[in-house]
């Protein structure tokens, strides 16, 4: 039985109460070919973050059974994705250089899981799920871009079978240049027999899985051709049983902190667009501070079992519900499966080459780059996608964990410039009827009137943009010389008193000139507003009108 939010429990397993036992075979099914896709994905994203490929096991097993205990999202699939998996090895090499123990790594990214769960229960409990609407998705579609494309250049050096420092994206590009006479043929051959496998199964055998794929074919190959001995990089050993427990190690807590700050909102912003994009008819919508909390405690107890940071991931999400995923018990069998992984195929994933992981993760994340969607930005609003390439450029010249300060910043530099650059039209009357519209040279036979300025301001009008509205306005005044400027307050949602104020200052400046102010359609609480200044003594009743036309009547009238 479910226990309610609402009566004060923690809500565990709700999905239980409508199960049916028809959707236990879809789920079954579902689960499994998801695995097909998670758990090669899980260890190729690990070695992104520099750890082990055990890791990404781990990530795999623990936070999928929380969410699936916890979670609101039907299909969501929760492990670990590129973008988690680079912002953590960003993290990771700022606070364990090479050349530390392998432990000491492992601690680490333990520690930082842990962090971002403990980050994302605080957002739960003061219920800021609302935080993942503060990156708009231009800025998104930008911030992915360039993570694409760090994880990309990351990874090609372990398809040449290359070796050098790793630094900023231009350093590693230069670097790579410098050292492709270097490359090991044989490896590149593997990488590049990879790729074609994993783009020819995508392109002719879609419902196949992929990863798993190649990944079979690379174990076999390197075990039949015993590739290591021709220096073609392996996974090596990888520990077999159930993870170990993991005590956060605090004396990292302030290093890693920041990091975890960024990736808890990585984490949650990506866990609720594929929670959202993927809801079925007639299933409960996502809940953001539930998933906050699901996403919390997977991360916490994930961390405390050896795990890396982890969230739901968009392409593995569409893969459980193309599958015929119905709830989270399908999560439960990828988990499963993972844990099976670490029990039985440990010894036999240790042969596979590197190559291999690393033709994964340029697959799979040059999804990320989406040009297609940057030009559809472009050719619907070209400042948008001013802002999707600063936040691509952040990534790739600031670095991936700058970048989300980037991408965030760039989003509310956004709002607050749309905010402060607010419209206003002049309207016109459609012949014969009581529409009012914005003039434009699509429609030049619109009535206008005498003496008659008819304006439309769009958006709250605050501190900010009051100043802007008025710039518009006078110099329609001084080309009308209207004796009655009507503005038409039905898109204007609030006012604040700075923006109260300057209006209150127009109209006594306008009354200078001879031209008097209505306003019309204000809202209740704009009403408020205005009657309870001086402007609301000042134009009294006679000058706030219900609707244009009333407006268009009244002054026709007095010209009469």
């Amino acid at each position: 039985m479910s226990i309610n939010a609402s009566q004060g429990g923690l809500p565990v397993l709700d999905w239980i109460r409508d199960y049916r036992g028809e959707w236990l075979r879809l789920d079954l099914v579902a689960g499994l070919t998801t695995a097909a896709v998670v758990v090669p994905k899980a260890m190729a994203y690990a070695t992104v973050a520099g750890l082990p490929v055990e890791v990404g096991l781990y990530t795999a097993f623990v936070p999928m059974v929380i969410y699936a205990i916890l979670g609101t999202a039907r299909p969501l699939s929760v492990s670990t994705t590129t973008t988690l998996a680079i912002l953590t090895g960003t993290q990771l090499a700022l606070v364990v250089p090479n050349g530390h123990p392998a432990d000491l790594l492992a601690a680490a990214a333990a520690t930082l899981a842990f962090l971002v769960g403990v980050m994302l229960i605080l957002a739960a409990v003061l219920r800021l799920g609302v935080v993942a609407s503060f990156i708009s998705e231009p800025v998104l579609t930008g911030f992915k871009a360039g993570i694409g494309l760090v994880i990309v250049l990351d990874q090609v050096p372990k398809l040449l079978g290359i070796h050098f420092d790793k630094g900023g994206f231009l350093e590693n590009l230069l670097a790579l240049i410098r050292h492709l006479p270097e490359t090991s043929l044989v490896t590149l051959a593997v990488g590049v027999a990879m790729l074609l496998i994993l783009v020819g199964t995508e392109r002719f055998a879609p419902r196949a899985p992929a990863p798993l794929v190649a990944i079979a074919l690379g174990i076999a190959a390197s075990g039949l051709f015993a590739l290591h001995s021709y220096g073609v990089e392996t996974v090596g050993h990888i520990p077999q049983g159930l993870p170990a427990f993991t005590a956060p190690r605090l004396a990292l807590v302030e290093q890693l902190w920041p990091g975890a700050l960024g990736i808890a909102l990585m984490s949650f912003t990506e866990s609720i667009a594929a929670a959202r994009a993927f809801a079925g008819r007639g299933e409960p919508r996502p809940e953001p501070n539930r998933e906050l909390l699901a996403t919390g405690l997977g991360n916490v107890i994930g961390g405390l079992f050896s795990a890396m940071p982890a969230g739901g991931g968009t392409s593995q999400t569409a893969v459980n519900r193309r599958a015929g995923a119905r709830t989270q018990a399908a999560g439960l069998v990828t988990a499963g499966a993972a844990l099976a992984t670490l029990l039985l195929l440990a010894p036999v994933i240790g042969l596979m080459p590197q190559a291999t992981l690393a033709a994964v993760v340029i697959v799979y994340s040059i999804g990320l780059i989406e040009p297609a969607e940057f030009r559809a930005i472009l050719r619907i609003r070209s400042m948008e996608f001013f802002w999707a390439l600063v936040a691509c450029a952040g990534v790739v010249l600031l670095g991936t964990l700058k970048g989300i300060l980037v991408a965030i910043v760039v989003s509310l530099v956004a709002l607050a410039y749309q905010g402060a650059h607010p419209r206003l039209y002049v309207l016109g009357r459609k012949p014969g009827t009581d529409v009012f519209r914005p003039r434009s040279d699509a429609h030049p036979e619109d009535e206008t009137f005498p003496g008659l300025l008819i304006v439309r301001p769009e958006g709250r009008l605050f501190f900010a943009n009051a100043q802007r509205i008025g710039e518009q306005l006078l110099p329609l005044i001084d080309a009308d010389t209207p004796n009655v400027v009507v503005m038409d307050f039905g898109a204007v949602p609030d006012i604040e008193y700075s923006a109260l104020k300057m209006l209150i200052e127009g109209e006594a400046r306008l009354r200078e000139r001879g031209s008097l102010l209505w306003l019309v359609a204000l809202n209740p609480e704009v009403l408020r507003m205005v009657q309870r200044s001086t402007l609301g003594e000042t134009l009294g009743r006679e000058r706030l009108l219900f609707n244009l036309q009333s407006a268009v009547e009244r002054y026709q009238s007095q010209r009469l």
